[in-house]
C-alpha cells in the first residue's frame, strides 16, 4: 500500500492561474522526487464549496498550503520538512 501524494493541486479548467500553478507544482515536485495529485473543483461540490473562490489551491500533507499565486520557494521549503501524518 502506498501513501497518498504529499501535494494536491486543486484547480479548474480554463484557469490561467491554475496553469501557472501546475507548472510550479510540477517543477518543485520533480525536484523533490514527489508525486502530486490534481483535482478540479468542478468535479466535486465539496471542493467547490471549500475552494471554489480560491483556486488554484495547493495542499501539502492534507492541509492548505497556498492559493491563487503559488510560491515555488514556499513549496520547496514545505517539502523539505518531514511529512505530517494525514
Amino acid at each position: 500500500m502506498t501513501s497518498p501524494p504529499r501535494v494536491v493541486l486543486i484547480g479548474k479548467p480554463d484557469c490561467h492561474l491554475c496553469d501557472v500553478a501546475r507548472t510550479v507544482v510540477e517543477t518543485v515536485c520533480a525536484e523533490a522526487d514527489q508525486d502530486f495529485d490534481e483535482l478540479s473543483v468542478r468535479d466535486s461540490p465539496e471542493l467547490m464549496d471549500r475552494y471554489g473562490d480560491y483556486t488554484p489551491v495547493v495542499l501539502v500533507d492534507g492541509e492548505q498550503h497556498d492559493f491563487w499565486r503559488i510560491s515555488a520557494d514556499r513549496l520547496r521549503a514545505a517539502l523539505a520538512m518531514p511529512p505530517r501524518p494525514q
